[in-house]
């Protein structure tokens, strides 16, 4: 569903928009959607991202604590050699 707004922008903004939506290939109109929903995702992550260091969760070690114990897994059961696909 597509809904249809009025906006406005100033002469310098507009123009850039048009200017990353032409280099695109894309309408403005399709830009800036993009943006705009790239712009609601940061502000998602990054809300997430504060309440993850907010509850004192490490999730980085814990995923790279994760890959050494695949890493050692494989080392005994493969000896080394890679996994077949």
């Amino acid at each position: 569903m597509t809904a249809k707004v009025t906006l406005s922008f100033s002469d310098e903004t507009i123009e850039e928009a048009r200017r990353f939506a032409k280099r695109e290939g894309l309408s403005l109109s399709a830009w800036m959607d993009q943006a705009a929903r790239e712009k609601a995702l940061r502000e998602v992550f990054t809300a997430h991202a504060a309440a993850v260091g907010r509850a004192g969760l490490d999730l980085e070690s814990a995923a790279l604590a994760d890959a050494r114990e695949v890493d050692m897994v494989d080392d005994l059961l493969f000896g080394g050699r890679p996994r077949a696909a």
